[in-house]
């Protein structure tokens, strides 16, 4: 294989190494611990030789500036992928809010995948998120994102940091992240207002009745029957979650492009 590849179109396969490498650094599912490094390297390494022959490096001249090429295909790389998982997080936001509402906020749970502190709805509704993602080949429309991000970023072009557009898209991403989870947790967090409100009622007719002690338990079980009932709400919000990550993926990559 590596006869196929010349010392002189080695600087090229580097370039698109890069790349693919820093999109799997940051992009949800591959980018996890639980994922063994060496798939992480040996599948962009082949997938890097693959996408070898498809882009068109006709352009490339090796001289002092291809340090910053390098650099320039880290960047389109991380940011990509980081991109796909910042609005991924949306579904642990809304779990956050959840928690806090159950009284569950303090019994955060470490993440084995990321190595940072998740709430126990949140992390019970990333888990639904990824299996629905992998359930609709979700993971090969990332994987031909980043093969098609050529068409956007060509591999001799540079990203207009110096245009106020990219920063203007990230901050509309961060909102649509914020409402997206803000919807996936108003109808469990609904119910939970509703029940404070009927204890605090409770509270003032029966003073005997100490609703610390009642509401705790009554909160908790709600919130379970109320996740039950509005599942089928969240499968359709993690639909249009997804839906949003890859037109947020797609939008990032023609801003890098100069579109």
């Amino acid at each position: 294989m590596l006869d196929l590849i010349s010392l002189n179109s080695f600087p090229i396969f580097l370039l698109i190494l890069v790349r693919v490498l820093g999109f799997f650094v940051t992009m949800p599912l591959i980018s996890y611990r639980t994922i063994p490094l060496p798939f992480k390297i040996g599948i962009s390494f082949f997938l890097a030789f693959m996408m070898f022959y498809t882009v068109d490096s006709s352009s490339i001249v090796i001289d002092e500036m291809y340090f910053f090429l390098v650099i320039k295909e880290a960047l389109v790389g991380i940011l990509v992928g980081l991109i796909g998982y910042i609005i991924v997080s949306a579904v642990q936001v809304a779990g956050g809010f959840i928690d806090f509402q159950m009284g569950f906020a303090i019994a955060n749970v470490m993440d084995p995948q990321t190595g940072a502190q998740s709430p126990l709805t949140g992390q019970y509704f990333y888990i639904i998120a990824l299996l629905f993602l992998l359930s609709v080949d979700g993971h090969h429309l990332l994987i031909d994102g980043i093969v098609n991000s050529y068409t956007f970023i060509p591999i001799d072009a540079y990203i207009p940091f110096h245009d106020g557009n990219i920063a203007e898209f990230v901050i509309r991403a961060f909102n649509t992240m914020f409402l997206i989870a803000f919807q996936i947790s108003i109808p469990i967090v609904g119910c939970l207002f509703l029940v404070d409100v009927a204890l605090g009622i409770i509270s003032r007719t029966v003073p005997q009745l100490n609703v610390f002690v009642v509401g705790l338990p009554l909160k908790i079980l709600v919130s379970f029957a109320a996740i039950l009932v509005f599942l089928s709400l969240y499968i359709v919000l993690v639909r249009n979650l997804f839906t949003t990550m890859f037109e947020t993926i797609q939008g990032l990559m023609q801003l890098f492009g100069g579109a």
